[in-house]
């Protein structure tokens, strides 16, 4: 069974490599965009340049809807049974753990409860940004599902960075 991996942008190029990722997402703003590790090939490194908020705010990117329909085609694209997939923000918190989210409620649609009972499991630090939340649930046809999942989650224990976490996908 693959695994749907998330950590922090220090992290990251450490963890590709060690994990022996195909797949990597990066959601961090247009400036912050790492270079690719060599382990992966360019066309499999997804960059979604948005900043980590909810509302507008002058000099940021807000994460729209076209942000999260390119983050869907990829991880659709993604073949989750030949190697694990990574994602990273700047601290593996908020946007990294929106993308696990919406990628298991991909991978396993009409199960976003379960989708995010597994994250809060997984990660007590997790706080999925809830623009990126309502768009894909918009996108996905989940009827308000899986805002309401994130709301289930409960607070989180913020952490300054997350640790590496270990998704494996729901049966």
């Amino acid at each position: 069974m693959s695994h749907i991996y998330v950590c922090n942008l220090a992290e990251m190029p450490d963890h590709a490599a060690a994990l022996k990722v195909t797949h990597l997402v990066s959601l961090v703003s247009p400036d912050e965009q790492p270079p690719t590790p060599a382990c992966i090939a360019l066309e499999r490194h997804h960059r979604v340049g948005i900043h980590d908020i909810s509302e507008p705010l002058d000099g940021h990117v807000l994460p729209a809807v076209e942000h999260i329909e390119g983050l869907i085609e990829f991880v659709r694209a993604w073949q989750h049974d030949e190697a694990p997939i990574l994602i990273h923000c700047v601290a593996g918190i908020s946007r990294s753990m929106a993308a696990a989210l919406i990628t298991l409620a991909v991978k396993a649609p009409r199960r976003e409860l379960e989708a995010a009972r597994h994250v809060r499991g997984a990660a007590a630090h997790a706080y999925p940004n809830r623009r990126m939340i309502e768009l894909a649930d918009q996108l996905l046809g989940c009827a308000g599902r899986l805002v309401a999942a994130r709301e289930a989650m409960g607070p989180a224990n913020l952490l300054p960075f997350g640790p590496l976490v270990s998704l494996p996908l729901l049966r």
